[in-house]
């Protein structure tokens, strides 16, 4: 039965009637009603969007998710999943008549299994809680965003989160091995699981990505690995930006793949040396942080090859630690970069998108240009190895203008990506942010081709609408 969602108007004059159904589902603490209770949900990591959602509720079981999802979907109202709220781009914006479903509560460790290398997890598990859960038995799970003390399982799945060191273990779409969903009916669904494949159609890779716009995850199952034996972290200070790029792309096709290559212009080198003091050089224009594992003698001969490249390219100065703790300092200062850069500016959007790493130099040079144009000022942050652009742009949020010329800047950025064979989003999701440049990568074909996937899991758009795929003019 399809169940269209019910006007907004009728929405908000059963919001009591709403609200009490829910409270006879969930305990009682686990529906948030009053305003400023729910004050904190109104917006995610991209604050420079707000709405305060019609009621907020905390299940803690997969059976609560299915009860809430059926009396949802029979009242036609619409569902915002929501993890930690990290989301860069708006994934979690609440709506005026959406019930917003915090997973928070449901961060239980269900299973680790060594032998076969997986854990299963709820998905209010942080990220760094699963490594923290199998590290005293030398394991460790590998996608690693800049958000990972926070950031959750479930939104790392919804959004394919990557991280530092996705360049050699990839990003979380490999390293899952099942999920448990609810459809927008309350049914529950299990994906995969600890085998290593599944039969028939890849509804994983299909999940993996979606944005909580086709099903609510509840459970995933992740691999786990084994930890190396050592790792040795390197810097790379450069007298440009376009040379630390050239310095890159050298690195990558020679056919060395370090575990993480991360890139920091100036502003961010200084801003990151304030806040965790790393010993970053500071008369640099750009940065490289490269990091390579194995054995000690690996490790020599990795950074022996890596340290060859750079010396092609004119280094400023080359520094590889010596030490943990040295390599501990050097990720603190990369981890940190996005509240670092906090501290220099009121507000950043923190971009998002991926080029083919031989265009580093031209798209490094042409963010330059474009900052001048625009009057603001941007620090470069981001995975280098793979392409995955950071750029944050500096701005004002209580200036309008401001705003919308930081959103200029950054549609134009986008648009760049694309034009040199990248593509809009590496990690962050499309949410509102990117929604309405998705026809600049996609045809309208190719949209709607998405649009009728969509409709097949979730036919009356009641979870995360809004979101991911451009509005039609009647939606609009």
């Amino acid at each position: 039965m399809i169940v269209q969602p019910a006007p907004k108007r009728d929405i908000l004059a059963r919001r009591d009637a709403i609200v009490a159904g829910l409270r006879e589902l969930l305990p009682q603490s686990g529906v948030i009603a009053e305003p400023l209770r729910m004050k904190p949900y109104e917006t995610d990591g991209l604050p420079a969007y707000r709405q305060m959602p019609l009621v907020v509720v905390l299940p803690e079981t997969t059976e609560q998710v299915a009860a809430v999802m059926r009396f949802c979907h029979r009242e036609g109202v619409r569902v915002i999943p929501r993890g930690a709220g990290t989301s860069l781009s708006g994934g979690a914006l609440p709506m005026e008549d959406a019930v917003v479903m915090g997973m928070m509560r449901m961060n239980a460790i269900l299973d680790i299994d060594y032998a076969d290398r997986c854990a299963v997890v709820q998905a209010g598990v942080t990220n760094i809680g699963i490594t923290n859960a199998v590290a005293a038995q030398g394991f460790f799970y590998a996608p690693d965003p800049s958000s990972q003390l926070a950031c959750m399982i479930g939104g790392n799945v919804g959004m394919n989160s990557g991280g530092a060191h996705c360049l050699r273990y990839g990003v979380t779409a490999n390293n899952l091995l099942g999920l448990r969903v609810v459809t927008v009916e309350g049914e529950i669904i299990d994906i995969g699981g600890a085998h290593l494949d599944a039969a028939g159609y890849d509804w994983l890779g299909l999940l993996t990505g979606s944005e909580g716009q086709l099903a609510v995850v509840t459970e995933v199952t992740v691999r786990i690995l084994r930890g190396p034996e050592g790792a040795r972290a390197m810097l790379a200070a450069f007298r440009a930006n376009e040379v630390a790029g050239a310095c890159v792309d050298s690195i990558i096709s020679s056919g060395i793949i370090p575990v993480a290559l991360e890139f920091m212009d100036r502003p961010a080198i200084h801003a990151c040396e304030d806040f965790a003091h790393a010993g970053y050089p500071l008369d640099a224009e750009a940065l490289l942080i490269i990091e390579v594992e194995g054995s000690v003698a690996e490790q020599d001969a990795l950074l022996e090859r890596i340290r060859e490249i750079c010396l092609r390219h004119d280094p400023i100065s080359l520094k590889v630690s010596q030490s943990a703790e040295e390599s501990a300092a050097i990720w603190k200062g990369r981890k940190g970069a996005f509240g670092a850069v906090g501290r220099i500016s009121p507000d950043y959007l923190c971009m998002d998108g991926t080029i083919p790493t031989s265009r580093l130099p031209e798209v490094l040079r042409r963010i330059g240009e474009m900052s001048t144009a625009y009057g603001l000022g941007v620090a470069n942050i981001f995975h280098a190895g793979d392409g995955n652009l950071h750029p944050l742009i500096m701005f004002d949020a209580n200036d309008p203008a401001s705003l919308r010329k930081a959103e200029n800047f950054g549609a134009d950025i986008l648009r760049l990506c694309v034009e040199v064979g990248g593509c809009l989003t590496g990690e962050h999701g499309v949410g509102v942010e990117k929604r309405d440049l998705m026809g600049v990568q996609f045809t309208e074909t190719e949209l709607n081709q998405q649009r009728r996937i969509k409709s097949a899991f979730d036919p009356g758009w009641l979870l995360n609408p809004s979101k991911v795929l451009p509005l039609l003019p009647e939606a609009a």
